[in-house]
């Protein structure tokens, strides 16, 4: 009898059920709390090549976004129970999803009723509205990545792996194939541009598409081929293939795969509203197993699209040993408790510790003062650090009001802040709003390469807002004002470090990559 292998000292790994370029998926057995799971197991250097710079960024940013992702609540979105590293791999552990992706679903009934691709889109716009909320963007939607479940519910797969993978869509594997699925992937996303909530979108769309018609809109013998389709070809309109198939659906379907982001429905929960009409109507009979219109016998809406700022969370439980005689939290004893939980790894529990103290420690020593400065700046840093953008922005613009009311809107650390809220509106896809922030950042960058005091900490600061920028005018359509910037930044940045430096390089390589897919 052959051992298995046991994952972390924990999941005993029993049945090989999938495998593609970069890596393996498993069922395996929690030797822990005795249940089924799935285990994900990933290998960075399909990615970055053996020994490639960039793996441990790759494993930081793979728990990273394991953690972010394992805080969306909702019945479509597989659980997430662990993630890590072990030797040269990283785990994901997940439930266990008892059911057939979607892919095998489509091959077995051809062709697909069109009530059940309405049933299976609608399911997919709940669990979007729940992951652009937060706000994560998936990047990766496909029917290898849908399970549909014994009882014809649908569970999302891969939230999150896929923006580990591919922070720049650009970027080739060093086998020379395109990270992410080119049959599925939007204009902006194959172009390098931001992506947002509208991305999925359009991966929506073209999962759409192939359920109704059998088959994508845009197929090719090359990734190459297939992403020229995407941005220059028009979709076939379903109802040549499927007669049968509602105008408003067609209409929907077409309307998901414009070119332009700012041409398809503004969310999943439009696209929600726009399906609804056409989901079958209570009492009408299942179709058999797997039937995806069964959960629409009761039917339920998605949770709201447009995210609000989240209430202030319940203050979190301050250590005993951060509780000083009177009964008040110890300021200084809690920020020694945060940083033993950020050397662990452990940001949510940190943030929650940040976010108690906070008003404690203004009460004893003034909004002002150095001390409440420090921690705020640590409170905004960390809820970037894990992902919780629309929280940290409100904090970063109000400590670069503070310090730019201080010492004036020159002031470096302002700028800094104002920086980091830039990152933060580009991931929460607010694209014109990240864009302007950057503009009017890039001239104090800009002002002198040598001896500049805001860039002191990073001189190539000037190229990567500039870069951007470039990727924020190709996500809002303007493809010659983007190609006119990264042009412009090769050369600037060839001047400085050389044209084998990693940097112009890669700017390099996206317009290679522009030039291909345009010509």
């Amino acid at each position: 009898m052959v051992t298995p292998r046991v994952v972390a000292d924990r999941y005993a790994l029993s049945t090989l059920i999938g495998q593609g370029g970069m890596g393996q998926v498993w069922t395996a057995y929690d030797q822990r709390l005795d249940r089924r799971v799935a285990v994900k197991l990933l290998r960075p250097d399909k990615v970055t090549g053996p020994g490639g710079p960039e793996t441990e960024e790759l494993r930081r940013r793979f728990v990273r976004e394991c953690r972010v992702t394992a805080q969306v609540d909702h019945p479509g979105l597989v659980t997430v129970h662990d993630a890590g590293s072990e030797g040269e791999e990283l785990y994901l552990v997940m439930q266990y999803v008892d059911g057939a992706d979607l892919s095998d679903h489509l091959a077995e009934h051809d062709p697909y009723p069109w009530q059940w691709s309405v049933a299976v889109a609608a399911q997919l716009c709940a669990v979007l509205s729940a992951v652009h909320a937060v706000p994560i963007v998936h990047r990766d939607l496909k029917p290898r990545n849908v399970m549909v479940r014994q009882d014809g519910s649908v569970t999302v797969l891969d939230l999150g792996v896929a923006s580990v993978m591919d922070s720049d869509t650009t970027r080739l594997t060093h086998t020379g194939s395109p990270i992410g699925s080119p049959a599925y992937m939007a204009p902006e996303q194959a172009m390098g541009g931001a992506v947002g909530p509208y991305t999925d979108l359009y991966a929506l769309g073209v999962l759409l598409h192939e359920l109704l018609s059998g088959d994508v809109p845009f197929a090719g013998s090359t990734a190459l081929g297939v992403l020229h389709r995407h941005l220059y070809e028009p979709p076939l309109p379903v109802r040549r293939r499927r007669p049968e198939v509602p105008e408003a659906l067609e209409s929907l379907v077409l309307r998901l795969l414009a070119k332009d982001p700012q041409h398809r429905p503004a969310s999943a929960q439009e696209v929600y509203e726009h399906l609804l009409p056409l989901l079958p109507a209570r009492g009408t009979p299942t179709g058999g197993p797997l039937d995806p219109t069964r959960p629409f016998l009761r039917p339920h809406a998605p949770w709201p699209d447009r995210a609000v700022t989240p209430a202030p969370r319940p203050e979190a439980p301050v250590p005993t040993a951060a509780t000083a005689p009177t009964g008040q939290p110890d300021v200084a004893a809690a920020v020694d408790e945060v940083k033993r939980l950020l050397g662990e790894g452990r940001i949510t529990q940190a943030v929650d510790i940040l976010g108690a103290i906070l008003p404690t420690a203004a009460e004893r020593h003034g909004e002002q003062s150095p001390v409440v400065r420090t921690l705020r700046k640590q409170y905004a840093a960390t809820l970037m650090d894990d992902g919780q953008y629309r929280r940290a922005l409100p904090e970063l613009r109000r400590l670069a009001d503070e310090h730019a009311a201080g010492s004036g809107p020159a002031d470096p650390r302002s700028l800094r802040f104002r920086y980091d809220a830039a990152q933060c509106l580009e991931q929460l896809g607010e694209t014109a709003a990240a864009l302007a922030e950057y503009r009017a950042l890039l001239p104090y960058y800009e002002s002198r390469y040598t001896g500049n005091p805001y860039t002191q900490d990073d001189p190539d600061l000037p190229f990567e807002i500039r870069r951007r920028i470039g990727h924020l005018l190709l996500a809002l359509g303007d493809r010659a004002a983007a190609h006119d910037t990264l042009v412009r930044l090769l050369h600037d940045a060839q001047g400085r470090h050389g044209p084998a430096h990693p940097f112009p390089a890669e700017v390099r390589r996206t317009l290679q990559w522009l030039g291909q897919v345009g010509g």
